[in-house]
């Protein structure tokens, strides 16, 4: 019996922590968080000009709140967005990383500078110090794919696909969707007389829906050519406003278009020839469209399309009875003056300018000279101008001094030719002022004597008054020729001397 109650008790003892640990629960391991991180995705340095440039941040192990947007970059168009998902497993979790990256265009070629900026991610603030981005030229199209316009005179000359875009692109899935976009050179007038203004310019028209369509490319190499193009020898050029990328409104055959200014220049021709502007071509970027859009892309494929404007001349008319009028001011002009006095006295100075003002090439404007006039002494003239677009006011400012008492009839002294060539007439401006110089003329005053100067009295008193040969100066070259060939004499003997000695 004691062996039995011992054995039992044994029993009871092993079985008692073994029901303790079973109703124990499990404790959890413990396991450390992996917080979220944010970091910028810079962009590439190089790409082409039918590239993309890219900039964007990745989340990791965390859910996207609210960011800030991305900023524009100068040189570059934003065009669309884009969002990548990856999972990866941390210690047994599944983690998603979330990539957001903002797509940008350039505009063309070059050398652009990123400038530094911030972007706020979920509170986090992502600073980048800048970069810079180098845009190459694009690959050469494929010669094969250039198509040839049915019509020879139409503006379309060729298309090529680029060859890469995103990637490698298929061209099948991409559509070519019409434009109404075309390149023309406008003079404001068919002729003009010699002299006489006509602004000529060089647009592209597009309609509003056509800007996703076409855009710019190598703009500031293809400009100087057109520039070169739109000289003319025979005329008087003054350029007009720069060429500018933001376009204005106008109105064409009843359809708003856009209208970019790539040159725009006034033209005074000199001779009766006419001003001849040859056709000229402008190289665009045209983008096919994909025939199945996806959300988040660019849906567009890029190639190259050649505008062509074509020629223009403005026919140039002789001015009439030219070489009996003589030289004449060409434009529409009206007669201004101005004078700084109210009252005239003998002796007394006064200004008085007389000038044009209105529509025509102020430089080409004279100084009118001033007819002799007994007891009046004309100093100057001074020339002030002010130019406007196509015109300006020109004055013309005069001394006057007059030495007699009486009428100063300046409409007789002054006078401006010009030739109106909106009425196709020659007018004849003058002045509309005269003035009446009072007070009595002012007896000669004698001239004073040199003798009676303090400085120059004594200095002629005590001057030599012997007589100097003309000749003087030539006898002294004379001299010193003579000199110097006895000099070279000397050399030569010393020279032989020293010869003879080694």
């Amino acid at each position: 019996m004691g062996r039995f109650w011992a054995v039992t008790i044994l029993l009871l003892g092993l079985l008692k922590p073994v029901s303790n640990r079973a109703q124990t629960p499990p404790q959890p391991v413990p396991t450390t968080p992996v917080p979220p991180d944010v970091a910028l995705v810079p962009g590439p340095a190089t790409l082409l000009v039918t590239g993309v440039f890219t900039l964007g941040f990745r989340l990791r192990g965390g859910t996207l709140g609210r960011y800030s947007d991305f900023p524009e970059l100068e040189g570059f168009k934003k065009s669309g967005k884009t969002s990548t998902t990856t999972t990866r497993i941390v210690q047994g979790r599944r983690f998603a990383d979330l990539t957001i990256t903002q797509r940008y265009v350039p505009y063309g070629e070059g050398e652009y500078v990123i400038k530094p900026f911030q972007l706020t991610v979920n509170g986090v603030v992502l600073r980048s110090s800048g970069s810079t981005v180098r845009v190459g030229p694009a690959a050469p199209a494929n010669p094969t794919a250039l198509t040839k316009p049915a019509n020879p005179t139409a503006p379309l000359q060729a298309v090529g696909d680029l060859d890469k875009l995103f990637g490698k692109p298929k061209p099948v899935l991409y559509q070519e969707v019409p434009d109404h976009a075309f390149m023309a050179v406008v003079a404001d007038r068919p002729s003009v007389f010699v002299g006489q203004g006509v602004r000529v310019g060089l647009y592209f028209y597009l309609l509003p829906t056509d800007q996703e369509l076409l855009a710019f490319h190598d703009f500031d190499d293809q400009l100087p050519p057109l520039l070169h193009e739109l000289h003319q020898p025979t005329a008087w050029q003054e350029p007009g406003p720069e060429a500018s990328v933001t376009p204005d409104s106008v109105r064409y055959r009843g359809q708003r278009y856009l209208r970019f200014r790539l040159a725009e220049n006034v033209y005074y021709p000199l001779t009766a020839q006419p001003l001849r502007f040859p056709p000229l071509a402008l190289t665009m970027v045209k983008f096919k469209v994909l025939k199945k859009p996806e959300a988040g892309q660019d849906n567009r494929l890029a190639g190259y399309k050649t505008f062509l404007s074509p020629g223009v001349t403005v026919q140039v008319r002789p001015l009439p009875d030219a070489s009996r009028r003589g030289v004449a001011a060409v434009g529409s002009y009206r007669a201004v003056e101005a004078i700084s006095r109210t009252s005239f006295r003998v002796g007394e100075s006064f200004t008085y300018s007389f000038g044009v003002e209105g529509q025509g090439n102020l430089s080409a404007v004279l100084a009118p000279p001033i007819a002799p006039w007994p007891g009046l002494e004309v100093y100057g003239p001074e020339v002030r101008e002010n130019p406007t677009p196509g015109g300006g006011r020109k004055l013309f400012r005069y001394r006057l001094v007059a030495r007699r008492p009486g009428l100063l009839p300046l409409d007789s002294l002054l006078q401006f030719i010009v030739f109106n060539p909106a009425t196709g007439r020659y007018d004849t401006l003058r002045p509309g002022l005269r003035p009446m110089v009072r007070g009595v003329v002012a007896a000669a005053a004698p001239l004073p004597r040199p003798e009676a100067d303090p400085f120059y009295g004594p200095a002629l008193a005590q001057a030599d008054t012997t007589m100097q040969s003309l000749d003087v100066y030539r006898d002294v070259r004379r001299y010193a020729d003579w000199l110097l060939v006895g000099l070279v004499a000397v050399a030569g003997v010393g020279w032989w001397r020293a010869g003879r000695r080694q």
